[in-house]
């Protein structure tokens, strides 16, 4: 079965892994080399063994490793154009490193069918991916946004797992000590999703027949991993899904990604 890893996710760092077959795929790199190369190998991959590294964005969180790795392992990199532009145009990326576009269309990368979807963020072209193996099995994967249109709802939906952020408690921000032109940016619809919005994507993409959910860039001053499991939980209760119950939830499958360490593998 194909699978996805969290290797980390959150404010701190995002980088994730899709495997099948032998065959792996890396999305992002926001923590350094080292610590990267470390989550790899607990995760049973050699860093030699990819086929790729999808980008979704330029923010540091999501590609501090990207340069230093590539000197090491000049695996091609594959993200929008606006992205890529960024980070050749900005030192982060090695010169020469193979780079492809991939805006609005499928590649083939490894055995992997990977389509890059626009998401609404505050950066030069922000995109999450939908991933398909060669058995149809799919994962997709949205982690920096601030709203969910019908562009990136369609790439969601259908998919056997989801990996969605849920970045801030609405309450735990506002009362929080972060500045209030910061609040204002995370709260926007080019910031990030507060676990209440995400709670209501999750229940309706588990009405259209998603079954698998990964919580993903958890803040690590305006949320927690309770909280954005309880909010999720809550949602998909009052929209009648399961019983009232710690494990209640009907068949679905639920984590939240730790922010430092491997989450457990999901198969989908």
């Amino acid at each position: 079965m194909p699978s996805f890893t969290a290797l980390y996710s959150g404010s701190s760092g995002n980088a994730s892994v899709v495997q099948d077959g032998g065959r792996a795929i890396l999305i992002d790199i926001g923590k350094n080399c080292k610590q990267t190369c470390l989550a790899l190998e607990e995760a049973g991959i050699r860093p030699s063994e990819l086929s790729g590294v999808f980008i979704t964005h330029e923010h540091s969180d999501h590609v501090s490793g990207l340069r230093v790795f590539l000197k090491k392992y000049p695996i091609p990199v594959y993200g929008g154009a606006a992205t890529l532009d960024y980070l050749a145009d900005n030192g982060m990326v090695p010169p020469g490193a193979a780079m492809e576009a991939i805006d609005g269309r499928c590649a083939d990368v490894g055995g992997f069918g990977v389509t890059a979807f626009p998401t609404s963020h505050d950066s030069v072209g922000c995109c999450g991916f939908r991933v398909e193996t060669e058995k149809g099995h799919v994962l997709s994967l949205a982690t920096d946004l601030g709203t969910v249109d019908d562009g990136v709802y369609g790439n969601l939906a259908g998919a056997d797992l989801v990996a969605l952020e849920a970045n801030y408690d609405k309450a735990m921000l506002m009362l929080g000590s972060y500045p209030y032109y910061l609040k204002r940016r995370i709260a926007s619809e080019r910031g990030h999703l507060c676990n209440d919005d995400t709670a209501g994507v999750v229940s309706r993409l588990a009405r259209g027949g998603c079954r698998k959910f990964a919580l993903c860039h958890l803040s690590q001053e305006n949320n927690t991993p309770m909280q954005a499991l309880t909010a999720v939980r809550q949602q998909l209760w009052a929209d009648g899904w399961c019983g009232q119950e710690e494990e209640g939830l009907g068949g679905l499958e639920l984590v939240a990604c730790r922010r430092h360490s491997l989450t457990g593998t999901l198969e989908f």
